[in-house]
């Protein structure tokens, strides 16, 4: 199908209000996300603008590829832009490809969200002032802290929506890319909220490689409801994915169980079943990082191990998640769709490992002497560019991203803040097309106060910090590990 509208925005009033000396927070977001997606694209996107009380009937919502809804507490509480949303998914169904890009102009607790935006990806667009922890708009949209936050989550979304449009514009001209789609399918199964991100990243990277991702959809709140959906989907698949971190996940109507475990059992039961076992198989990831988890959850991850004794066609891995992103790179991805297709996967590089050094520009002379000591002892360093147009930078940040081995963040004059989103990236790297596991993660701070460590507890990364020379000794025990 032709779109008409490659991007529609859908805001509150109260979200665009206009001054003589300004346009309008949403009328500056398209305008900026134009000139974005016109690098990206090669050509000027056409990008709609609808406010709450503007009309749009279901048949023009057909010809919309994608759909961006600027999410604040006034979004929530307008039932026209709920309509609006709630037509598009309607209109759009069943899809395996993203097309609806969450933009958090304001925060809105996660229990507020419509249940379809609720495990989307956000990109947060407003201001934390470092002091205070105060959350406002960004007033000065080319101040240092917008170029270190808008700007990059701008990027972030340009990137994303140029993807979907791509492979949406694609989808009735290649018959290549019609028979990908109708490749084998997977359920990847929901998972607790501390995961959601990690699952939206695989998810990703395997729509991308052509398999049918499900569910596609939001699953029922109630359980009977639950069970005949997740039945349901699962015999169309030959396999299912589960994550199992911390969080033991959403309760349904009548049921004591959540819907984790209960995704896990009734995948089970299926396996158990099938008298040909190769027909379907489960793959089940537990973190190894369970500190904060509840006696219930704990209770449910026993439980889990020890059914896998009786549990033919199930493999059960604990360990970094980076890991078992890889083996699902591997085994399903290169081995599978790629081998099959002639797709020769370029090899590695012998010797050391690269290590990306992320830093910010104000920062470039104070981790000079860590870059050193990281040559002398015999690696090559990656570090971010600074000169060049914004976009060209993010495509130089990404391909480090593929294909560094360890990666040290560098924090000096830069706030938490900055420090977590580099974190975020070193997470979404799979989803920029990865291809083998992150062998070390280390922050290395010179600041007088000290990393706060039950802040990072949940990141598998190494906390270093000090003076210039406890520095200099914590990252040459890093670098031994590694070894």
């Amino acid at each position: 199908m032709a779109f008409d509208i490659d991007v529609l925005i859908i805001y509150s009033n109260d979200d665009n209000q206009q001054t003589d000396a300004d346009l309008g927070w949403v009328n500056n977001f398209k305008k900026f996300l134009e000139l974005m997606l016109v690098q990206v694209l090669g050509k000027k996107p056409n990008i709609m603008l609808k406010s709450e009380h503007d009309s749009i009937t279901g048949a023009n919502l057909k010809k919309v590829a994608t759909l961006v809804p600027i999410l604040s507490p006034a979004f929530i509480e307008s039932g026209e832009t709920l309509d609006t949303l709630e037509s598009f998914f309607k209109s759009v169904g069943k899809s395996n490809v993203e097309r609806v890009f969450k933009v958090n102009k304001k925060p809105v607790a996660l229990e507020e969200q419509p249940a379809k935006l609720k495990l989307l990806l956000g990109y947060d667009l407003f201001e934390i002032d470092s002091e205070t922890g105060e959350i406002d708009d960004f007033v000065d949209f080319f101040s240092p802290e917008a170029e270190r936050s808008f700007w990059m989550k701008m990027v972030d979304l340009a990137y994303d929506i140029h993807e979907s449009l791509i492979v949406l514009n694609e989808l009735d001209r290649a018959s290549e890319v019609k028979h990908i789609f109708e490749r084998r399918s997977i359920y990847l199964a929901e998972t607790g909220y501390d995961l959601s991100i990690q699952r939206n990243i695989i998810k990703r990277e395997l729509q991308r490689h052509g398999y049918k991702v499900l569910p596609d959809h939001t699953l029922p709140q109630e359980v009977d409801e639950l069970k005949k959906v997740v039945n349901k989907e699962l015999e169309e698949c030959s396999l299912s994915i589960h994550l199992i971190g911390s969080s033991y996940g959403d309760i349904p109507s009548g049921s004591d169980k959540s819907v984790v475990d209960i995704q896990n059992q009734i995948a089970a039961e299926r396996s158990t079943s099938l008298k040909d076992k190769s027909k379907f198989s489960r793959l089940i990831w537990i973190s190894n990082q369970l500190n904060h988890a509840s006696e219930k959850q704990l209770a449910f991850i026993e439980n889990v191990k020890r059914d896998l004794s009786s549990s033919e066609g199930t493999e059960i891995l604990q360990t970094a998640l980076e890991d078992f992103k890889n083996i699902i790179r591997e085994e399903l991805i290169e081995v599978g769709i790629d081998k099959r297709m002639g797709k020769s996967v370029a090899p590695e590089k012998n010797g050391k490992p690269l290590i990306y050094v992320l830093h910010d520009k104000i920062d470039e002379k104070e981790v000079g002497p860590l870059k050193k000591e990281i040559e002398k002892a015999g690696y090559k360093v990656l570090t971010p560019s600074f000169q060049g147009e914004l976009l060209e930078l993010r495509q130089d940040h990404i391909n480090n991203l593929r294909s560094f081995d360890a990666a040290i963040i560098y924090q000096g004059k830069v706030n938490n803040q900055w420090v977590r989103m580099k974190l975020l990236d070193l997470l979404k790297a799979p989803g920029f097309g990865r291809r083998k596991p992150i062998k070390g993660k280390a922050i290395v701070s010179s600041r007088e106060d000290k990393l706060d460590i039950s802040a990072y507890k949940n990141y598998n990364v190494t906390l270093i910090d000090g003076n210039e020379k406890e520095a200099i000794a914590g990252l040459k025990g890093f670098l031994e590990e590694l070894n």
